[in-house]
């Protein structure tokens, strides 16, 4: 083949896919042909990729004939019926849902930490790892590489978004309700106020409030997120056997993951060191100076490609182990950028 390599994006009407449009526009032109789809409902409608107006098709076998890569920015139970059908038509799939990331013939893939796991597909499809994780394994990635990871202690503040857009409308409308009220204030008053149905898909009024609870129900009172957070975790650094607690909780932000991480090495460490190491890879931006007001926040951070560090510090009473907080964009960072670049490392695999 010596044509530039065919590009589908399945999912390209939603959020995640918005930034992914915008993400091929900015990086280098290596496809030929791009399709956008989305489900039938929305083919017809037009939208801008590299500066030129594309119809999006309904996703069925036709759409995704003649492909080379076929992007998955949908819904689990789409990938996981579509996924295979790209591939049986000669495609590559890179998933960007939960449908295949735990299979163990599919590599879950972080191109910055583990792009030899690539070259190994055996069902022709690659995962990529929830926005959680990918907030926080950028800078985790690089202080094991250095320190040798034993631990982790995890709490998520995961934005609206990572709920998808029918979360965002219910946070921005109970915002608007809430907003010159003293609701909030009684107990009950904030649930009664936005009722069963101005909840949306969470399970509890978001504005003025918390909610320690994202995913669907596993044994033991974990949440399918906490475990997949520590999963995929395990996955991708090659550590089966790595301790990992999470505790996820939804906060009213619309975009943009924050972590607080407890992490144990096998060696001691220094923040001196830690600054250095984060400071110097890719993916991370080091932001660290809390005596001037200097640490990442979702309101600082989205829009923005890295993850972002800071308030690192060594632990008062364990010399290997830190404490640092993390922040990046969860449909950037962590939905959309990493799935283009390991889409962008199976094209190189084309001849030109």
């Amino acid at each position: 083949m010596t044509r530039k390599p065919a590009l589908a994006v399945v999912g390209a009407t939603g959020a995640a896919g918005g930034e992914l449009l915008q993400i091929l526009s900015r990086h280098e032109d290596i496809w030929g042909e791009i399709r956008l789809i989305s489900s039938p409902r929305s083919a017809g409608r037009k939208l801008a990729v590299r500066g030129e107006e594309c119809v999006v098709l309904g996703l069925d076998e036709e759409a995704l004939r003649g492909c080379d890569v076929v992007l998955f920015l949908a819904p689990e139970e789409i990938c996981a019926r579509w996924a295979p059908v790209a591939v049986s038509l000669g495609a590559v799939a890179v998933d960007g849902s939960g449908a295949f990331r735990l299979d163990p013939d599919v590599p879950l893939v972080v191109p910055e930490l583990n792009p030899h796991a690539l070259r190994i597909r055996p069902r022709g499809i690659v995962a990529s790892p929830h926005d959680t994780t990918l907030t926080l394994l950028p800078a985790i990635g690089a202080l094991h590489a250095a320190f040798g990871l034993r631990e982790l202690v995890i709490s998520s503040y995961q934005a609206a978004s990572g709920a998808g857009r029918g979360a965002m409308a219910a946070l921005r409308a109970q915002l608007a309700l809430v907003a010159g009220t003293e609701l909030g204030t009684a107990t009950g008053d904030l649930r009664r106020a936005v009722g069963e149905a101005g909840t949306g898909p969470l399970p509890a009024p978001l504005a003025l409030n918390v909610v320690p609870w994202t995913g669907t129900v596993r044994p033991g009172g974990w949440s399918s997120e906490e475990l997949g957070l520590r999963e995929e975790t395990r996955k991708v650094l090659g550590l089966p056997e790595l301790k990992v607690a999470a505790t996820c909780v939804r906060v009213p932000v619309l975009t943009a993951h924050s972590l607080t991480v407890h992490a144990r090495f096998e060696d001691e460490v220094t923040v001196a060191r830690a600054h250095e190491i984060l400071a110097t890879s890719p993916g991370v931006v080091l932001y660290d100076e809390p005596a001037l007001g200097d640490f990442p926040t979702p309101a600082d951070v989205v829009g923005t490609d890295p993850t972002w560090a800071g308030r690192v510090r060594r632990a008062p009473d364990d010399e290997r182990a830190l404490d640092l907080f993390l922040c990046a964009d969860n449909l950037r960072q962590g939905a959309a950028l990493n799935a283009v670049h390991i889409a962008e490392t199976v094209a190189a695999e084309f001849p030109r």
